[in-house]
C-alpha cells in the first residue's frame, strides 16, 4: 500500500514538468542544451510515468497473471477475441491485416476500404525517420511540407490530415502535433476515406482518411540492437532498442526506445539537437492483454525550413529557390512532446471480447514566427516583406474508449458485433507577439536577409480554446455464403462542443452540436483471391477555427458533415496485391480571401478519384510498391457562382508512386533500391489563375546484411531527392502557402545486433 502511494506521488512530476518546466529559449535565446542532457531527461520521464502506471494499472490482473500459461510465440493481433498470426505479403513490406477502429483488426481482403499497412521491415530498410518517411509510398497520400518544417502535414485523397489528427494505438488526441518519431513504430496504418464511424472525430476535423501509428512491442526473441545514424550535412545521432520478456511462458514484455540526434542541418547554418525516450509494457495470457505506452520528445532546431505566403496579385508563382536556403534566415524551433496511454483486453469467454483504453498528451513549441502576408508576400520575382514575431502554443488531451467485441451465428450468418463508447477533452493556448511595422525588413527568397531579433515580453501562452469530442458506436458485421460475403453497418452518435476563449477567460465563442453518422459496406468475394467491395460514410467533424494570420483570427465556424462513396477490388495473387478503386468525397470548401486575409467556408469541395497499386513481391528478391491516383477535384455551390466547377486548390490531376527493391542475386546480402514520387501541376488559387508546377523526385538507396564478429550487421545507404530538384511543396489545401523541398540528403546508418 505504500508502495502505491509513492508512485503516485512519483507519477505527477512526470507531467507537471512537461507542462510548466520553461524552455531554454526563455533563459537564453542562445542557449542550446547539450543533446545528452535532453535524451537522459527524457529516459529518465518515460521511466517514471511508465513504472509509475504499470504496478496500479496491473493490480486489477495481478493475481491472473500468476496462474496464465504459456503466451504465444508469434506475434499477434487481436480480432474480438480472437487471436491470430500478423504475416506480410511477400517481400515483407506490407502486411495481410491492420486496425479499423472499433472494428479491431481485419484482413485487407476482407475490408470494404482501401487500407495500406506499412510493416517494421519496411521502416528499418528505408530509414525513415519520422511519420512522413513513411505514408510518401504511396500516390493517393502526399506530404504537403518539407523535412525540417514545423510540423508534418498530409493529404489523403486531395484533403488535409493534419500532424494533430495522426492516431496512436487506435486513439486520437496522442500524437504529436508537429512529427511522430518512427523509432516508436512498429506499424502505420493508412485508411483513405472518412473514417469517423471506426475512429471517431479527429481533434483538428480531418476528412481525407486516418493514419494510425501501432507502437514497438517487445517479441519473442531478445533484442537489443544499436543503430548509429548519419544525416546530411552533418547530423549525426544514436538509436537503441531493447526488447526482452519475462516471467512463466514470456508473460510480461518491456521495450525501450531511446535517440539521440545532433549538428548541422542540410540548410545554411541549420542546427538541431533531437531527443526521445520510449518504454512499452505489455502483459498477455490466455484471456487478459494488457499494454502500456510512454514517450517523451524534445527537438531544438536553429533555421527551421519555414512555410512562406504568395502575393494575391500574383501572375506566376517563382522559380523555387535552393532546399538549403533558409527563406527566413534566424528563425529557430523548439518543440516537446510527453505521451502515456494504456489498454486492457478480457476475453469474457470464447465469443465476447471487452476492452478499456485511455491516454494523455502533452505537447508545446516555441517559434520564432516571421510573416510576409497579402500585398507583402512573395512575388513573382522571389521579393517580400517580412516582419518577425513569436508564436508560442500548447496542447493538451485526455482521451479514453470503452467497448465491447461479440462473434455470435444466427441462422447460419456469422455476426460480429461491436459497441464503443468515447471521449476526448482537449485544450490548446498560445502567445502570439508581432513586432511593429517598422521594424519590417524587405528580403528575397534567392538571398533572404537574417530577420531582426524580437525583443519585449514573452509571455507563457493562455488557453484559447476548450474542445469535447464524445461519441457512443454500434456496428455489426455479418458473413454469410461461406464467408465469400460480408456485410457491415453502423452507427455512431457523435457530440462536438467547443469553447473559443479570450486571454482574459472570457468565451468568444461557441457551439454545442452532435448528429449521427451511419456506415455500410459491402464485400464479395467470387473467388478465394478475389475481393470486390463497396462502402459509404458520413461523419461529423469540428468546426475549423480562423487561423492566426487571417483577418478574422480565432473566429470559430460550426461543425461540418463530410461523405464518402467508394467502389473498389482487391486481387491477391500469392506474391503481389492488386488493387483499384473509385472514390468520391464531398466537404465545405475553407477558403482565404488573398486580399482581405477573412477566412470563411465557401460551397463545398466534391473529389473524385481513381486509384491503382500493385505492392509484393513481383519475382523472388524483387520487391513493388507502385501506385497511382487520379484526380477530378472540383468546386461546387460557391458565392455567386463565381469558381463554380472550377479546379480545388491544392489537389492535382494526377499522383504517381514507384518503388523497387532488389536483392543482387549474385552478391549474397546486397540489397539496391529505387524510387520515384511524382506529383501533377495543381491550383495555388481558388480562380485557377496560377499554377504551382509538377514535381518529380527520385530516390536511391542500398543495404548489405553481414555478420560481425557473430553479430548482424546491416548498413544501409540512401540519396533522397537524388538528382537535388527544386520544387515547390503545397503547404495547405488552400495553396497560399508553400514549402522549398529539401535538397539531396544522404542517409547512412549502420545496425547491430547484440
Amino acid at each position: 500500500m505504500m508502495m502505491i502511494t509513492i508512485l503516485i506521488t512519483v507519477k505527477i512530476p512526470f507531467f507537471a514538468s512537461y507542462d510548466r518546466q520553461p524552455m531554454t529559449h526563455h533563459a537564453n535565446a542562445c542557449a542550446r542544451p547539450p543533446v545528452e542532457s535532453i535524451l537522459s531527461r527524457l529516459i529518465r520521464s518515460a521511466l517514471v510515468s511508465a513504472v509509475a502506471s504499470a504496478p496500479i494499472l496491473a493490480l486489477p490482473f495481478a493475481a491472473n497473471a500468476q496462474e496464465a500459461g504459456p503466451a504465444a510465440v508469434e506475434q499477434v493481433i487481436i480480432t474480438g477475441a480472437k487471436v491470430q498470426a500478423d504475416p506480410a505479403y511477400a517481400g515483407g513490406q506490407i502486411g495481410r491485416s491492420g486496425g479499423l477502429g472499433v472494428l479491431g483488426e481485419a484482413d485487407i481482403m476482407k475490408t470494404p476500404f482501401s487500407t495500406t499497412n506499412y510493416t517494421s521491415q519496411m521502416l528499418e530498410d528505408q530509414q525513415v525517420r519520422t511519420l512522413a518517411d513513411v505514408v510518401v509510398n504511396e500516390a493517393s497520400v502526399r506530404v504537403m511540407t518539407s523535412t525540417g518544417g514545423f510540423s508534418e502535414d498530409f493529404q489523403i485523397r486531395g484533403f488535409n490530415v493534419t500532424s494533430g489528427d495522426v492516431g496512436l494505438n487506435g486513439l486520437y488526441g496522442l500524437s504529436s502535433s508537429n512529427r511522430m518519431p518512427a523509432a516508436i513504430m512498429e506499424r502505420v496504418e493508412v485508411l483513405k476515406g472518412p473514417g469517423t464511424l471506426m475512429y471517431g472525430i479527429s481533434p483538428n476535423g480531418s476528412v481525407g482518411g486516418n493514419i494510425n501509428i501501432v507502437t514497438k512491442r517487445a517479441g519473442d526473441q531478445p533484442l537489443t540492437r544499436v543503430t548509429a545514424t548519419y544525416e546530411s550535412q552533418a547530423l549525426f545521432g544514436t538509436q537503441v532498442d531493447v526488447g526482452r520478456r519475462f516471467g512463466e511462458g514470456g508473460a510480461w514484455g518491456v521495450r525501450v526506445n531511446g535517440v539521440i540526434r545532433g549538428g548541422d542541418t542540410n540548410i545554411d547554418d541549420g542546427k538541431q539537437d533531437v531527443g526521445l525516450a520510449a518504454i512499452a509494457l505489455d502483459y498477455r495470457s490466455p484471456k487478459l492483454r494488457w499494454t502500456l505506452d510512454s514517450y517523451g520528445q524534445q527537438e531544438k532546431t536553429d533555421n527551421f525550413r519555414a512555410q512562406n505566403s504568395f502575393r494575391p496579385d500574383i501572375t506566376s508563382i517563382p522559380a523555387p529557390p535552393s532546399g538549403h536556403r533558409a527563406v527566413y534566415r534566424g528563425a529557430d524551433l523548439e518543440f516537446r512532446d510527453a505521451t502515456i496511454a494504456s489498454r486492457l483486453e478480457y476475453d469474457v469467454s470464447n465469443a465476447l471480447m471487452v476492452y478499456a483504453t485511455a491516454g494523455y498528451h502533452y505537447g508545446a513549441s516555441e517559434q520564432d514566427f516571421p510573416t510576409a502576408r497579402a500585398l507583402n508576400a512573395v512575388d513573382a520575382a522571389g521579393n517580400f516583406r517580412l516582419t518577425n514575431a513569436w508564436y508560442d502554443a500548447y496542447a493538451r488531451s485526455k482521451t479514453g474508449e470503452v467497448g465491447a467485441r461479440l462473434s455470435l451465428d444466427t441462422a447460419g450468418i456469422k455476426h460480429f458485433i461491436t459497441a464503443s463508447v468515447s471521449r476526448l477533452d482537449s485544450e490548446a493556448g498560445s502567445f502570439y507577439l508581432t513586432a511593429p511595422a517598422s521594424s519590417s525588413q524587405l528580403s528575397n527568397i534567392y538571398n533572404p536577409v537574417a530577420i531582426t531579433p524580437m525583443t519585449g515580453n514573452r509571455l507563457a501562452p493562455t488557453k484559447t480554446s476548450e474542445t469535447e469530442l464524445s461519441s457512443v458506436s454500434l456496428t455489426d458485421t455479418l458473413t454469410f455464403l461461406d464467408g465469400r460475403v460480408m456485410l457491415t453497418g453502423g452507427l455512431r452518435k457523435q457530440k462536438v462542443s467547443l469553447d473559443n476563449l479570450a486571454p482574459s477567460g472570457a468565451v468568444t465563442g461557441s457551439y454545442s452540436e452532435s448528429a449521427v453518422s451511419p456506415l455500410a459496406g459491402l464485400v464479395v468475394m467470387p473467388m478465394e483471391n478475389v475481393s470486390l467491395y463497396a462502402n459509404f460514410t458520413s461523419g461529423l467533424s469540428r468546426g475549423s477555427v480562423a487561423p492566426p494570420t487571417a483577418a478574422n483570427a480565432g473566429e470559430v465556424f460550426a461543425p461540418f458533415k463530410s461523405k464518402q462513396y467508394e467502389v473498389g477490388t482487391k486481387v491477391d495473387t500469392g506474391r503481389v496485391l492488386l488493387g483499384a478503386a473509385v472514390f468520391q468525397i464531398d466537404r465545405p470548401n475553407a477558403i482565404t480571401d488573398p486580399l482581405t486575409t477573412v477566412y470563411s467556408l465557401d460551397g463545398t469541395q466534391r473529389n473524385r478519384g481513381l486509384e491503382l497499386s500493385a505492392v509484393g513481391e513481383a519475382a523472388p528478391g524483387v520487391r513493388l510498391m507502385t501506385s497511382a491516383t487520379f484526380y477530378n477535384a472540383k468546386q461546387q455551390r460557391t458565392a455567386g457562382g463565381i469558381n463554380e466547377g472550377k479546379k480545388a486548390t491544392g489537389v492535382p490531376k494526377n499522383a504517381f508512386n514507384a518503388g523497387i527493391d532488389w536483392d543482387l542475386p549474385w552478391i549474397s546480402g546486397l540489397s539496391v533500391n529505387a524510387r520515384a514520387i511524382h506529383t501533377a501541376e495543381l491550383a495555388q488559387n481558388v480562380t485557377n489563375t496560377v499554377y504551382i508546377s509538377s514535381w518529380t523526385r527520385f530516390d536511391l538507396g542500398a543495404r548489405y546484411r553481414t555478420e560481425l564478429m557473430g553479430k548482424p550487421v546491416v548498413l544501409r545507404a540512401s540519396v533522397e531527392n537524388a538528382a537535388n530538384k527544386r520544387y515547390w511543396l503545397s503547404s495547405s489545401t488552400l495553396a497560399t502557402v508553400g514549402t522549398a523541398a529539401a535538397p539531396r540528403t544522404v542517409l547512412l546508418s549502420a545496425q547491430v545486433d547484440f
